[in-house]
């Protein structure tokens, strides 16, 4: 589903901040957390600037290549240096109109979810996956892959496990959830860019042990290739190779 460019608060800060090199405060609200803000410069950040996870994903991509929720495309233009074929792809149209006027050469206004094609790897960075939303989705995701990835294609994405926002504070490591939140992962946010107010959105945290369960489910294998230093984490996700049987004789 494409956004409407008047409910586009990061689209418009994205825009604001690449033609000005400032911008207002890009504020983040969360029933379950306290208000927050996305800080512009970290989304036209260069290589050198990039935390290890991601530099580390952007040296193990291969062949055609989609960057998924691109935002102001800095991982595309670092790709893009290095003589990878690759597509950046987001819902917002101010965003995918910065993309162009920065000089990423493939750009798409485009829902993943509704995407055609093939590629050999897609990355999906800066907690990236979290586009899911719900583990509920995690199935649709799956199949989706099944028609997206190339044979032997790869997924490479990042996200964090935020149990311990919910640890007890008495040194046991007890997880205390509330009764409502049916996965301690699942959230919901808003954005706030000047007076343009975005819709609610469900956002996925996925622990690597339980995308590493849902994967295997339907026939993927998950392995995490890197940590980070804030409880994040780099997954390369595969199509998992058949079985082969043999006939005894």
């Amino acid at each position: 589903m494409k956004m409407n460019s008047k409910m586009d608060p990061m689209g418009r800060a994205i825009a604001d901040y690449h033609k000005t090199g400032k911008a207002d405060r890009l504020r983040v609200f969360s029933p379950m957390f306290e208000e927050d803000e996305i800080p512009l410069p970290t989304l036209f950040r260069k290589y050198e600037e990039m935390p290890g996870i991601e530099q580390q994903a952007l040296a193990m991509v291969k062949g055609k290549t989609l960057d998924v929720g691109a935002g102001a495309g800095c991982h595309s233009l670092v790709l893009q240096e290095k003589g990878v074929d690759v597509t950046a792809i987001d819902i917002s149209p101010l965003s995918v109109e910065t993309m162009k006027e920065r000089g990423v050469k493939h750009v798409m206004e485009q829902d993943f979810f509704t995407l055609e094609g093939q590629y050999d790897t897609i990355i999906m960075l800066m907690n990236g996956i979290g586009i899911v939303g719900t583990l509920d989705r995690l199935p649709e995701f799956f199949k989706l892959l099944d028609r997206l990835l190339a044979p032997g294609g790869q997924v490479l994405c990042d996200s964090s496990d935020i149990s311990y926002v919910f640890e007890d504070e008495d040194g046991t490591g007890m997880m205390i959830i509330p009764n409502e939140m049916a996965y301690y992962g699942e959230h919901s946010f808003q954005m706030r860019y000047k007076d343009t107010i975005g819709k609610p959105f469900d956002w996925l945290y996925i622990d690597a042990d339980t995308l590493r369960e849902k994967g295997a489910r339907y026939g993927y294998a998950v392995e995490v290739v890197a940590e980070g230093e804030h409880y994040d984490y780099l997954a390369r996700i595969t199509k998992r190779q058949a079985r082969r049987v043999q006939d005894s004789l």
